[in-house]
């Protein structure tokens, strides 16, 4: 089951980062990105945030599932979605927990 526009939106609002958080369409599933770094991935209409020490400070008890077939385990991030300032957070601290993307090569 592919994930709806509809989820994306409601949760890029919710973390209210504007053009900080941007989001891309994967094989009918979406990637999150803060500042460029990949922090989460939406499935099934679901939120998986990837896991980071400084995440599971803030989420304290959190439920961890893998987005997809095959995939580590995320923190499964449900009934947090409705408080805003929580959302935010969680996508900031993780964000400044990933090592920051190399730059792509341009091709010759």
């Amino acid at each position: 089951m592919a994930t709806k526009q509809s989820t994306v939106d409601f949760i890029c609002e919710q973390a209210e980062l504007a053009q900080r958080l941007t989001a891309r369409k994967l094989f009918g599933e979406f990637a999150l990105y803060v500042d460029g770094r990949v922090i989460a991935l939406v499935c099934d209409d679901t939120l998986y945030v990837k896991p980071t020490a400084s995440g599971r400070t803030l989420l304290g008890d959190v439920v961890e599932n893998p987005p997809y077939k095959g995939a580590e385990p995320h923190f499964c991030v449900t009934e947090q979605l409705e408080d805003r300032d929580l959302v935010q957070q969680l996508f900031l601290v993780t964000a400044d927990a990933l090592p920051t993307p190399r730059p792509k090569k341009r091709r010759s």
